[in-house]
């Protein structure tokens, strides 16, 4: 079995550098008001930054975050559906497009927006000499106050695996059947379904808990060997 790795920012490193960076994608699915467990909500980890959606006549319906009736969320649903992934979910809240926003100062090697995982250019370019399985890489339309900007992409990482099902409560109701939203606390010592694990990825989000980032242990040696900073590593079980 592959070792896997939780990924996330090193803060104590990010706050050497004295940089910041803030933004949000270009498009979204607006959030959701469910009638049948009667939640209105918008979830987060499920980003498509190389999707352009000005493909679609009603762009503009994405630009604005907001909630909307279920039927709604679920018709500008169908409208993306053809220009993403056959197998990918769309939950309320999905981002597409480049990060928009700005940023200044000096950024480690990888960068975070909460969960959103970026990566300068130069380190980038190192890492794509690696023999490491489906990375995908994004240009963001990051403003920076500096003469001489960082160069920032944006990792688009698929949804894949899943926390293992004793993760979550006993007492936690199962998805709801209308919006799919499984509402449950992630435990202070997570582990994943082996059953589920991939093994055509280096890096991906876990799919029940998509705000978790996760990197085989062969993206940990090439970020290592490599000296890119940012990152910490936590081994996660599995089961």
């Amino acid at each position: 079995m592959r070792r896997v790795f939780w990924l996330r920012e090193d803060r104590a490193v990010a706050n050497g550098y004295g940089g910041e960076v803030h933004g949000s994608h270009q498009w979204g699915l607006p959030g959701a008001s469910c009638p049948t467990c009667g939640v209105t909500w918008s979830g987060a980890g499920h980003y498509f930054p190389s999707v352009d959606l000005t493909r679609l006549s009603e762009h503009r319906a994405f630009e604005k975050a907001r909630p909307e009736p279920f039927p709604e969320f679920a018709r500008l649903r169908e409208l993306v559906h053809p220009l993403v992934p056959s197998n990918a979910e769309l939950p309320p809240g999905t981002g597409f497009g480049p990060l928009t926003g700005t940023g200044f100062g000096k950024l480690p090697s990888f960068a975070w927006i909460i969960d959103v995982l970026l990566i300068q250019q130069e380190a980038w370019t190192a890492l794509q000499s690696e023999d490491l399985q489906g990375l995908q890489a994004c240009p963001t339309a990051l403003r920076f106050r500096q003469k001489t900007p960082p160069a920032l992409l944006e990792f688009q990482i698929p949804p894949r695996g899943r926390l293992h099902p004793d993760c979550v409560p006993l007492d936690v109701p199962p998805p709801c059947p209308t919006c799919g939203r499984h509402a449950f606390k992630r435990p202070d010592d997570p582990f994943l379904d082996a059953t589920a694990l991939p093994t055509d990825l280096d890096l991906f989000r876990v799919g029940n808990f998509a705000t978790m980032v996760i990197g085989t242990e062969r993206f940990m040696d090439a970020v290592q060997r490599l000296k890119l900073d940012g990152i910490t590593f936590r081994e996660l079980p599995a089961r």
